[in-house]
């Protein structure tokens, strides 16, 4: 691949302009599915009135007692919640992929926030070189090759 990314900030690059030029050619499906994913999370698809049964037990279906970044017990931070690991709002039309889910704890989730992947993963070096493995180990690999 004579053109690949060779530094991080190329592949940032490379993945926004994937991610907006995708972004503007959203079908019909793609909000279907995107509205299909807040009708699976949230009773009634609306964040305010909670987590549906459905989505609380495919978290508890998909992760152990820990979360996989900070290693905590989902006990003792905040509980458990589901992230996309590509934003929603660079991807919509990943939405309901669940490839592009994982089950990490409230905090983490906040702490990622919106970051696309590689720029998480950097964010990980950076200021958590401990926990930057199993980071990496969660990479959505299959999806960023879609791109």
């Amino acid at each position: 691949m004579e053109n690949s990314p060779k530094t991080l900030e190329e592949l940032f690059a490379a993945a926004d302009k994937v991610g907006k030029k995708r972004y503007h050619r959203l079908t019909q499906q793609d909000f279907t599915d995107y509205l299909k994913f807040n009708h699976w999370r949230y009773v009634n698809g609306d964040i305010e009135c909670g987590t549906t049964q459905k989505s609380k037990q495919w978290a508890r279906e998909n992760s152990e007692r820990s979360c996989p970044i900070c290693g905590r017990w989902f006990a003792d931070c905040g509980g458990r919640t589901i992230d996309h690991k590509l934003p929603r709002a660079q991807y919509p039309w990943l939405s309901l992929d669940f490839r592009n889910l994982w089950v990490i704890c409230r905090d983490c989730n906040q702490e990622k926030g919106e970051r696309h992947w590689y720029e998480y993963e950097h964010y990980m070096l950076i200021n958590y070189p401990d926990r930057y493995r199993d980071v990496a180990f969660a990479r959505p690999r299959q999806l960023l090759k879609t791109l």
